[in-house]
């Protein structure tokens, strides 16, 4: 076959597995990924295009990270369309069409590595080697397990769709499995990125060390305290290339990428550009500030002693209206975060108060606030240090999709949010979802 067609048809089928609606990941006219993925260059080229879809804006870009953190209790809203709205208000409804977008944005995710994952075993190429093929691997199972982990944790069970799809037909039918078997996939998938991958570090795709700091938090999330802390203590003790920068802003000001904050971010470029800033900044820094810090936690923010040094995440208008900062570049390159080292610390923070080892917790609390410039702490009970780390997560990362998620977890949204039905724990199934599929079934309470 002729090279240039192999990889002409290879980006033909990237795009057109981009512009598809639903869980029709593939037009049904799409090239088969037995004539895309034919050697290593089209691999290659293919597991790019699964991380290019994993920093698209419905997924990491934007939408997946705002539709977690304007649940979380200290945004308000500054834009005349509504839509958004329902995240911040916490009644978000089925047919809102972010919550589809994001859902459509990680099946497509999936169904690149699903591509990589069938064809690339089977490729007979002398350029390839065998360490080639077991990375190549190894990053399409990390991102896969990412985007099952990111599902779940969002929508519960979902459908397990493993094998790659041609057409819409392929997936129908497909019900939803349980949440318990859906992290039981995760784990398998992470397993064997942590088998394939290769040691060393890259903060724009996945290693053996960035399997690791995923395993912290998905043991975390399944409460496998030794897990999480062991996986956890792999990522710290590498203190060469993974550590707490300071001060605090230096891991995203000054226009850095690939801090030592950093584990694992998306690449953007002049070309290739991230508009998560528009939503953050007010006009006058040539965004629209859909949303913006409300006062209640503003105030906090800005006292020494409770935000410290995080308050640069936060600046005011020449209006008197705050706004975020975390996401400021023009160009907009911004990377966007997906696993760093402050979550890391507090992971096992939480571990070791939930064996009851609440030394190693206020060790861990206080390197985080060190780096904030705040004092040590000292927690005695497993209640404090559930509260001091809520206390934590919520001012690091007040731009990222990490508070909605803790407050469950840890049974605090009628406490720190007044949200009292526990359907709000997880979001509707998207509604033109059910409408193509009927085999799907919608969430509770939607």
């Amino acid at each position: 076959m002729n090279y240039i067609f192999k990889i002409s048809a290879l980006l033909l089928l990237l795009s057109l597995l981009s512009c598809k609606k639903f869980l029709e990941v593939e037009p049904k006219d799409a090239v088969s990924d037995q004539i895309t993925i034919v050697d290593k260059l089209s691999a290659e080229t293919a597991l790019n295009g699964a991380y290019r879809a994993l920093a698209s804006d419905a997924y990491y870009g934007q939408k997946f990270q705002f539709v977690n953190y304007l649940r979380g209790g200290d945004l308000g809203w500054g834009d005349s369309r509504t839509v958004n709205r329902e995240f911040i208000q916490n009644n978000v409804r089925a047919d809102n069409e972010e919550v589809n977008n994001v859902w459509v944005a990680i099946y497509k995710t999936i169904n690149l590595t699903n591509h990589v994952l069938a064809r690339v075993p089977e490729i007979n190429d002398i350029t390839m080697t065998q360490a080639d093929r077991n990375r190549i691997l190894g990053e399409a199972y990390f991102i896969r397990a990412l985007c099952y982990f990111d599902l779940a944790r969002t929508w519960g069970g979902v459908p397990l769709i493993v094998k790659p799809s041609i057409n819409a037909d392929d997936t129908k039918g497909i019900t939803r499995s349980s949440v318990f078997d859906v992290y039981n996939y995760v784990e398998k998938d992470l397993e064997q990125a942590e088998l394939l991958l290769p040691d060393g570090t890259n903060r724009i795709r996945a290693t053996k060390k960035t399997v690791w700091a995923l395993k912290a938090r998905f043991h975390a999330y399944r409460s496998q305290w030794g897990l999480a802390e062991s996986y956890a203590t792999n990522v710290i003790n590498d203190a060469a290339n993974y550590t707490l920068v300071k001060p605090f802003g230096a891991w995203f000001q000054a226009n850095v990428v690939g801090s030592k904050e950093s584990i694992l971010e998306t690449a953007y470029s002049s070309v290739l550009t991230n508009t998560h800033r528009n939503s953050w900044l007010p006009p006058e820094r040539g965004g629209i500030r859909s949303w913006f810090p409300v006062d209640s936690f503003v105030t906090p923010m800005n006292d020494p002693t409770i935000g410290g040094t995080r308050k640069v995440l936060i600046a005011k208008a020449s209006t008197n209206l705050w706004y975020g900062q975390l996401y400021y570049r023009s160009p907009a390159t911004d990377p966007s975060y997906i696993l760093r080292v402050a979550e890391i610390y507090l992971l096992r923070a939480e571990a070791r108060a939930e064996q009851e080892n609440y030394t190693g917790a206020s060790d861990d609390i206080n390197a985080v606030r060190d780096r904030a410039d705040l004092p040590a702490i000292a927690v005695t009970t497993k209640e404090e240090a559930i509260l001091a780390i809520e206390k934590e997560i919520r001012f690091e990362f007040f731009a990222e999709p990490h508070r909605f998620f803790y407050l469950v977890r840890k049974d605090l949204l009628d406490d720190k949010l007044n949200i009292t039905d526990p359907n709000k724990n997880l979001l509707p199934i998207p509604n033109p979802q059910i409408v193509v599929d009927h085999s799907l079934a919608q969430n509770p309470g939607y």
